[in-house]
C-alpha cells in the first residue's frame, strides 16, 4: 500500500477508525466554530460506528451543531420511488433521527438543516449546498462495487446530480447480508435516493472510511481500486483520485491482502 503515498491513513483497529471518524467531524466543526464560519458536511450512514463516539465528544467538550447543515448522502427508496418512512426497520433516516434524540438539544442540529435526498427535495439539494457555502468535508464509506453514495457505476456517473437510482445486485446482496434480515433478497430494497458524485467531488475536502465488517473481508479490493485503480465509471469511487485533497482511512485487517488471491 506504499504506492498510495499521503492519501492512505492505516489505524490499528475497526474500533480506531470509528475514533478517527467521530474525531474528524468533530474537528472540523470546532475548527470552523473558532473563526465563526458554519460547517456543512456530506455525511454517510455507513459506516457508522462513529456516531455514538461523536455524540460522547460533542457532550465532553461542549462541541454544538447548531451552525452545522448535515447533508446525509442516501437512503432507500421503495417500489414507487418513495424513501422509506422513517419507521421502517431499513430507514437511514430514522436511524439517524433515533441518534439525534440522544444528543444534547444544546447541541444538536436544527431540525431543518439535517437532510436527506428524497422525492420531494431533490431538485433543491444542489441550491441547499449552494447555499450553505459548498460543502466543507465529504466523509463516506465505500461500496463493493465502488459506489460513493449509491452512485451505482453507469455511464457518465462522475457528473451526476441528486437522483433516484437502481440498485445493483452486487449492492443489495452484500447490504443484505451486513443488515441483519437473514437473506431476503426479494423484499430488500431495490431502488434508492442519493446525492451525486457531482456534490461528493464538489467537497473541499474528502475523507472516506473503508474497512471490512461483520467478520466478512469484503472491502480490502475495492480499497485498492479506490487508491490506485484508473479513474472511471466502472468503479465510481476512483474518481476521488483526482481530488486535491483526498484521504481515505482503513484498518490493519483491511489493508491486509486478501487470505485468497485469484
Amino acid at each position: 500500500m506504499r504506492r498510495a503515498g499521503g492519501r492512505l491513513t492505516v489505524v490499528e483497529s475497526l474500533e480506531a477508525l470509528h475514533l478517527h471518524f467521530a474525531d474528524s467531524i468533530a474537528g472540523t466543526v470546532e475548527a470552523n466554530h473558532a473563526v465563526g464560519r458554519p460547517t456543512a458536511l456530506i455525511l454517510p450512514y455507513g459506516p457508522v460506528g462513529q456516531y455514538p463516539l461523536l455524540r460522547d465528544r460533542m457532550h465532553g467538550g461542549g462541541i454544538s451543531m447548531k451552525n452545522c447543515t448535515l447533508f446525509f448522502m442516501d437512503d432507500y427508496a421503495d417500489a414507487e420511488g418513495n424513501a422509506l418512512d422513517a419507521r421502517r426497520p431499513l430507514s437511514f433516516r430514522g436511524a439517524v433521527d433515533s441518534w439525534l434524540q440522544t444528543i444534547d438539544p444544546q447541541l444538536r442540529p436544527k431540525p431543518e438543516n439535517v437532510v436527506f435526498p428524497n422525492e420531494a427535495n431533490v431538485g433543491g439539494i444542489a441550491d441547499s449546498i449552494a447555499r450553505a457555502g459548498g460543502i466543507d468535508v465529504c466523509y463516506g464509506g465505500i461500496g463493493i462495487h465502488g459506489h460513493l453514495a449509491f452512485n451505482e457505476p453507469e455511464p457518465g456517473v462522475r457528473d451526476s446530480g441528486p437522483r433516484l437510482v437502481r440498485l445493483n445486485e452486487f449492492t443489495r446482496t452484500i447490504n443484505a447480508v451486513r443488515a441483519g434480515v437473514g437473506g431476503d433478497l426479494e423484499n430488500f430494497p431495490r431502488q434508492a435516493w442519493t446525492l451525486g458524485m457531482k456534490q461528493c467531488l464538489g467537497a473541499r475536502r474528502i475523507e472516506l472510511y473503508c474497512r471490512n465488517d461483520r467478520g466478512l473481508d469484503w472491502a480490502n479490493t475495492v480499497l485498492r481500486l479506490a487508491l490506485l485503480g484508473k479513474p472511471g465509471d466502472d468503479y465510481p469511487v476512483t474518481w476521488v483520485r483526482r481530488h486535491p485533497r483526498c484521504r481515505i482511512v482503513t484498518d490493519r485487517k483491511t489493508a491486509a491482502p486478501p487470505a485468497v488471491r485469484l
